[in-house]
Formats: structure tokens, C-alpha cells, sequence
């Protein structure tokens, strides 16, 4: 994917977001992970990809 690409499908997701409105937005990153997840197919590339995620944002 080059960077016109990854923005995007950013843009894309962004968007949804938006138009799902702040309170459905959890449910629909946590259900758009669980099928980025199943099309990895890695679990320790998913895993790593967590950890990033995770990285700078507390505890």
C-alpha cells in the first residue's frame, strides 16, 4: 500500500467514525481489529501490531 493508499482508506476510517458517531466508534474499532486480526493471520505479527498500538498511549 503507498501513502495515497494508506490515506486513504485513514480518510475512509476516519469518516465512518465520524457518521457512526463517539458513542458506536469503540465497538466499531474493536470489530474492524477482530477482522484486520482474522486477515493477518499471524498471531505474532498481530500481537506486535497490538503492543505498537498501544505504545505511548499510559500505563
Amino acid at each position: 500500500m503507498n501513502d495515497s493508499e494508506l490515506d486513504a482508506v485513514y480518510t475512509r476510517l476516519c469518516k465512518t467514525m465520524t457518521q457512526l458517531g463517539a458513542d458506536k466508534s469503540p465497538l466499531f474499532l474493536a470489530r474492524f481489529a477482530l477482522l484486520a486480526i482474522g486477515q493477518i493471520g499471524d498471531p505474532d505479527t498481530a500481537a506486535r501490531l497490538v503492543d505498537d498500538a498501544a505504545e505511548g498511549l499510559g500505563q
